[in-house]
């Protein structure tokens, strides 16, 4: 069976203020994801399945299925609140889905292959596709997942602070552990720091970072039911509580179920995590394509 691209799409771009998923980048009117996607088409990717808001699918699917047909197969899911709570009562005043975890659980029932998983608005270069391709066919199993690891210095944003999962990896190349700091930025000494608390902790500039670059077997939406359920007993009445990819990475191997294997790449991350980080996109995506990593219009 050959490989899924997963593509999450259906978060609010609160700290954005605007539906970034499909704002255009490229010289051609392109959005990142277009990017993503055509690089996985490029890797041997034969469908793409889009997690997107029930309320926005038709706007969705009028920009995405013109361009797409006969190139990929698509299919789409909906990330819904009330999605796999199993009895549990969801406070009224949670309004937000529970999360990059749940987002994914929302396909158990579209996907049932080794599939990558991606963010809509991160650009990971095509190296990451390659690599995540090669590891799904000759590699993936319900013992063995993988993450691509992205130097973190290559992934700060001028403009603020950043959400990463910050890997801890054993000389193998396994990780050991994975935290999500929700506030790295590097600071006026020029090191690369995040807050937890009132303090500042360091990190290497070439500590290895999940952008949600997730390589998994069919396998994992069992377990990842199982850990939500588990969730919902213990933060389900905290409204900002999030159910985070990186939490079934840690599980999967603080239980003992299995090993995720980092896989590093060289490429530079960009995205936009605000508004500032723009023009930015354009320039880099301008870049790449005057050196001919890309045509000028992606899909003619």
């Amino acid at each position: 069976m050959q490989p899924t691209l997963l593509i999450l799409a259906a978060g609010m771009a609160s700290r954005y203020g605007s539906m970034k998923q499909i704002q255009e980048f490229g010289p051609g009117g392109e959005t990142i994801m277009d990017y993503s996607i055509y690089d996985a088409i490029r890797s041997g990717f034969k469908k793409v399945v889009f997690i997107i808001r029930e309320d926005f699918a038709d706007d969705f699917k009028n920009i995405f299925e013109p361009k797409l047909k006969g190139r990929i197969e698509t299919d789409y899911v909906f990330q819904d609140l009330h999605g796999f709570v199993n009895g549990f009562t969801v406070p009224p005043e949670r309004t937000k889905p529970w999360g990059t975890a749940h987002a994914v659980l929302s396909a158990m029932n579209a996907i049932k292959e080794p599939f990558a998983v991606i963010n809509a608005d991160d650009f990971y270069g095509r190296d990451a596709f390659k690599k995540a391709f090669i590891f799904l066919n000759e590699q993936c199993n319900e013992k063995l997942y993988s993450i691509i690891g992205y130097d973190l210095a290559k992934t700060l944003s001028d403009n603020g602070s950043v959400s990463r999962g910050v890997c801890q990896v054993d000389d193998n190349n396994n990780l050991v552990s994975i935290a999500e700091r929700t506030k790295i930025y590097r600071d006026t000494d020029g090191r690369i720091v995040y807050e937890e608390g009132n303090k500042k902790i360091g990190v290497a500039d070439d500590s290895k970072v999940s952008m949600n670059f997730w390589c998994f077997d069919p396998s994992v939406f069992s377990f990842i039911k199982k850990i939500f359920s588990e969730f919902l007993h213990q933060n389900g009445n905290n409204p900002k509580a999030e159910f985070f990819i990186p939490i079934i990475g840690d599980r999967f191997i603080n239980d003992g179920v299995g090993r995720i294997r980092v896989i590093p790449t060289p490429a530079k991350w960009f995205g936009v995590t605000y508004k500032e980080d723009a023009p930015e996109v354009e320039q880099s995506l301008n870049q790449l394509v005057n050196a001919g990593e890309y045509p000028d219009r992606l899909w003619n």
